[in-house]
């Protein structure tokens, strides 16, 4: 079985031991060199209603349920929630609300693939299982809850500053930008993501938009 890691980022975990994440995530290059083309997990996810949720791919220790998911142009994104009543889902989540685990990681196995010079492009792949691990492979895929993106607004109605990450999650949940157009507009509007020298919160927002939207 092979793996292939996508970043978690822990303002995704709930204190009901609920958990989302982008667990698979299409056209960006891994460091492994693996790119998975959109619409590779399709056919493995029909009909299913749940995949399960390891702990390191040990398959002896399983931590949960992912129990929902949606395929978008970022890639999979999934939901699911830790098996509070099992000691191997309490390390999960301890582990993964602490900043420890850092990752999701697909188990899969390869049905079609082709080679663009040293790139190895998963065509189709048979999904086995989605995993917590600790350090992902993927490291440009970047997650952020719904709930977020109301905390981020607020934060930003109330006059504070967003790190150059949190501007990425913001506009690619809310204008559905890839990660590539994020981290480019990031770069070319907030200049390191700090706005212009003695301009307030809102004033950084709303130049940024109107860039966006220029």
């Amino acid at each position: 079985m092979n793996e292939l890691d996508f970043e978690l980022d822990t303002k995704s975990i709930g204190d009901d031991g609920t958990v989302e994440g982008l667990a698979i995530g299409y056209g960006n290059v891994d460091h492994g060199g693996d790119q998975v083309m959109p619409g590779a997990i399709t056919a493995s996810l029909a009909g299913r209603k749940s995949l399960p949720m390891l702990l390191y791919h040990d398959q002896k220790r399983p931590a949960g349920v992912w129990n929902s998911w949606q395929e978008t142009s970022e890639g999979l994104l999934v939901k699911g929630k830790f098996a509070m009543s099992s000691p191997t889902g309490k390390e999960a989540y301890g582990l993964t609300k602490d900043g420890a685990i850092g990752g999701l990681s697909m188990g899969f196995k390869t049905l079609k693939q082709r080679m663009e010079a040293k790139t190895r492009q998963l065509i189709e792949v048979a999904l086995h299982e989605i995993s917590l691990v600790t350090i992902p492979m993927n490291d440009r895929a970047r997650v952020i809850s719904v709930k977020d993106i109301g905390d981020l607004r607020d934060r930003l109605a109330a006059g504070e500053r967003l790190t150059e990450r949190e501007w990425e999650g913001l506009l690619k949940k809310s204008f559905d930008l890839s990660n590539a157009e994020a981290e480019r507009a990031v770069r070319l509007n907030l200049k390191g993501g700090q706005g212009e020298p003695g301009g307030t919160a809102s004033d950084q927002a709303r130049s940024f938009f109107e860039a966006l939207r220029s």
